[in-house]
């Protein structure tokens, strides 16, 4: 497979042992990182030109990871250690 720009670990590169920690322990985050992985590999297809898309729905795509990129961001910060 081919490297997907915009992996958590590369947004997060200090944070790789607690996100691992909380897609373990909290079902809300798990989900999240799951959207966020989904939405991101879509990102990637579309880019790649293996699964074209048009403007604006790349768009919302792309505004959609940001969205979960933020919140991720949020529950990281809020959660300790």
């Amino acid at each position: 497979m081919s490297h997907t720009p915009h992996d958590l670990s590369e947004e997060f590169p200090e944070e790789a042992q607690k996100i691992s920690r909380l897609k373990g322990m909290d079902a809300h985050f798990a989900r999240l990182v799951e959207r966020y992985d989904a939405v991101n590999h879509e990102i990637h297809l579309a880019e790649s030109q293996v699964q074209p898309t048009d403007d604006f729905h790349a768009a919302e795509l792309r505004k959609t990871r940001l969205a979960l990129l933020d919140e991720i961001a949020r529950l990281l910060r809020e959660t300790a250690g």
